[in-house]
């Protein structure tokens, strides 16, 4: 719907299909929209109601399960959900598509199916670090990446925080996106041990999660 828009000039944050109000729009000339451009913002906006109304029932059902765990995934996310900087569906995430299936042996293991090991080039001649693999779950990467951000701010005094701090906070931008990747690794290493062994973070505070 934005970049229908901005065919005709309008720029305009879409948020909420409510909020949509396509009689009070008008060209930069001050004219009225389109007719067929109108109608079409009209069927997407009816889209775009229809998805929200289902997310909001999809999770609805999610807190209604989560106030009452059943299974042992569900109390596992209510356990790491007691983390601060960490919500719902964050917490689902990891545990649906990463800790609730998989017996992890060692921390490797854990940052291998999430790609965030690195992959050192050698040559016989040269050695290198290239980076991180990127060869595990991507949509569990993102995350735990947006959850490192999260950390530093909700959890400051925590020994992870402590550690980004001293070694990225003073660099450039470059340097923080390395490090924010570092911490994630060592972040969702942390989590696993907290949830396999009850090992706190270190300087981690919990929360009293509201779901």
């Amino acid at each position: 719907m934005q970049s229908l828009l901005v065919t005709q000039g309008i720029r305009l944050k879409i948020k909420r299909a409510l909020r949509l109000r396509l009689n009070g729009l008008a060209l930069w000339d001050g004219d009225s929209l389109p007719v067929e451009l109108k109608a079409e913002l009209e069927r997407e906006a009816q889209r775009l109601a229809l998805v929200e109304r289902q997310i909001g029932e999809l999770e609805a059902k999610r807190r209604e399960r989560l106030q009452s765990p059943r299974t042992e995934a569900e109390r596992r996310i209510v356990h790491l959900m007691r983390l601060g900087a960490i919500g719902p569906t964050s917490a689902w995430l990891l545990v649906m598509e990463f800790f609730g299936w998989r017996a992890f042996r060692n921390r490797r293991e854990v940052a291998a199916l999430a790609g965030l090991v690195g992959t050192p080039y050698n040559s016989g001649e040269s050695e290198r670090d290239q980076g991180i693999s990127k060869a595990g779950n991507r949509r569990v990467r993102a995350m735990i990446v947006e959850i490192a951000w999260l950390w530093l701010r909700f959890q400051p005094g925590s020994a992870l925080s402590q550690w980004y701090r001293a070694r990225f906070a003073g660099g450039g931008l470059r340097l923080r996106r390395i490090g924010i990747v570092a911490l994630a690794r060592r972040l969702l290493i942390a989590l696993w041990r907290y949830l396999e062994d009850g090992v706190m973070p270190e300087g981690a505070r919990l929360i009293t999660s509201e779901i």
